[in-house]
């Protein structure tokens, strides 16, 4: 059997689709999967062992250069090479709808119109499901991919398929010492945790023995972890590194402390000791899941999560979250030393 995955963003978003694709390994033996996705996050589905391969889409490249027809017509000509048994479109929105609509499918499948992400993006499907949206988006997913392959929808905790995954060897030095990674960045500025919050864990984290690694995904990233290392001869910056790159370093490490960002997901997926900060968007919804996963709320704050870009609460404006002060250095630390302990425990 043959199943095309449609889902295109963003990372934390399709870390959170692995589980479906072992529930219906585990439950349809010889099960296939190809796996529409956008060309920056190509690597994430390729380390599931159900993906045989990863159909690239460009969309947002091709939105600002939309003459780059040739590339967009090899993209349906492969998007169309296969007819599949099941085409599922795990995104549900307006961009993911059309590469659905585009596909080869006996059957093309996803949520009803009060489920999708975008209404409309049900037009595209031939059969739709009634997902719930107050629930946790993992279990969404496999509920989606259970009714439309057709098996009983398992009640274990997720796999995401990452245990088994042949990692390359660390291509960059690794600190001599114990190391955490410390996940400053986040696509919106009111995720992040405050610079002098983040300057405070570095210092405790060197104080107690451990080396801190920064990752960063754009320019203005890097320069924020360059200025929070600044000073601290045990934090280190890293290069760029791809997705592949940063979840081999993750694997190595004792434990990653993150806001709500993708690599947050990868952290917990590779059950690696992860505390994740959240602020404007809700962990009961999107929290980053594994095994030895903890979520620190904001407290105090009734407009949380707000899920706005922006903070304005009373007389402040800001791109940094006021709610996310009151997630203080002790605590987090602590909660990060509680999960470690866990892990050695175990």
């Amino acid at each position: 059997m043959r199943v095309l995955i449609v889902k295109l963003t963003s990372m934390g978003d399709l870390v959170q689709a692995l589980p479906a694709l072992t529930d219906a390994q585990r439950a349809i033996p010889g099960i296939e999967f190809d796996w529409a996705v956008d060309e920056s996050f190509t690597e994430i589905p390729s380390w599931h062992p159900g993906v045989i391969k990863t159909l690239n889409t460009a969309h947002r490249r091709w939105r600002k250069h939309w003459w780059q027809v040739g590339e967009i017509k090899q993209f349906i000509g492969q998007l169309r090479s296969v007819r599949y048994d099941a085409v599922i479109d795990a995104q549900t929105n307006l961009k993911s709808a059309v590469v659905t609509a585009l596909s080869k499918g006996k059957k093309k499948h996803g949520p009803d119109g009060a489920s999708v992400r975008e209404w409309g993006a049900q037009l595209a499907y031939r059969k739709r499901y009634a997902l719930p949206k107050n629930q946790l988006a993992i279990d969404r997913w496999r509920q989606l991919f259970a009714g439309v392959l057709n098996y009983s929808l398992p009640t274990d905790s997720p796999d995401f398929g990452l245990t088994g995954v042949d990692w390359p060897a660390p291509n960059i030095k690794l600190p001599d010492s114990p190391f955490l990674v410390f996940v400053q960045n986040a696509s919106w500025s009111n995720k992040r945790w405050h610079d002098s919050h983040w300057r405070q864990l570095i210092e405790t984290a060197g104080e107690q023995g451990y080396a801190v690694l920064l990752p960063w995904g754009s320019e203005l990233e890097q320069r924020q972890a360059q200025l929070l290392a600044e000073g601290y001869e045990h934090a280190q910056v890293l290069p760029k590194l791809t997705l592949t790159e940063l979840a081999v370093l993750l694997r190595a490490s004792d434990g990653a402390i993150c806001v709500d960002t993708g690599l947050a997901h990868v952290s917990a997926a590779l059950d690696v000791p992860t505390v994740t900060l959240y602020g404007a968007t809700d962990p009961h919804l999107i929290g980053a899941t594994g095994s030895q996963s903890i979520h620190l709320e904001v407290e105090g704050y009734a407009c949380a999560p707000c899920y706005k870009r922006i903070c304005q609460v009373e007389d402040y404006r800001g791109e940094v979250a006021l709610c996310m002060k009151t997630l203080g250095v002790a605590q987090v630390w602590s909660s990060l030393l509680s999960v470690m302990e866990q892990d050695d425990d175990g």
